[in-house]
């Protein structure tokens, strides 16, 4: 198998990775995947659609997505008329730390919960689980989205993580 081809395994692979783990569309995961990747770490565009075989517009809409989403960052270069994307690193610090969709979690099931007021727990029982799940969550994320942050730095400071010298996000 040729490097290209195990390339383009690897992007596939994160693709449906992110559609079974996180709902996203299989394109748009392709191109997490390429950008976890790609050399240079900076794409555009075009030089995307020609990495992973695949139409710009088809490359335009998942990098769209991505951005709506802060899971990317645009950059252009003096003199360059198109954009270059990368992955921005305090990605996966975010996707910890989701605090809000927690705390609205928790809301919907205390809605329930009172819609079910005076039924039997049997009934309620799965809603009770849902509100202390998210009651869990919204506790506990922040504490571990904070110890990556300082296992990242840790590992950044020692040089275990490559790149820690031009890391500037988050």
């Amino acid at each position: 198998m040729s490097s290209e081809e195990v390339e383009l395994g690897f992007a596939d692979a994160v693709g449906r990775h992110f559609a079974r783990q996180n709902g996203l569309p299989p394109m748009t995961g392709r191109v997490v995947g390429w950008l976890l990747i790609c050399d240079p770490a900076q794409q555009t565009i075009a030089e995307m659609s020609e990495g992973l075989h695949v139409s710009r517009s088809a490359v335009a809409g998942a990098v769209t997505q991505l951005e709506e989403w802060s899971w990317i960052q645009r950059s252009r270069a003096a003199g360059e008329r198109g954009d270059r994307v990368e992955l921005d690193s305090a990605i996966w610090v975010r996707l910890l730390d989701k605090t809000e969709g927690h705390r609205s979690l928790a809301s919907l099931a205390q809605r329930g919960l009172d819609l079910l007021d005076g039924a039997p727990d049997t009934r309620r029982s799965r809603l009770l689980e849902a509100a202390a799940f998210a009651d869990f969550l919204t506790e506990r994320m922040p504490a571990i989205a904070a110890e990556w942050a300082a296992r990242r730095n840790e590992l950044r400071a020692t040089r275990d993580l490559p790149g820690a010298e031009t890391a500037t996000h988050a």
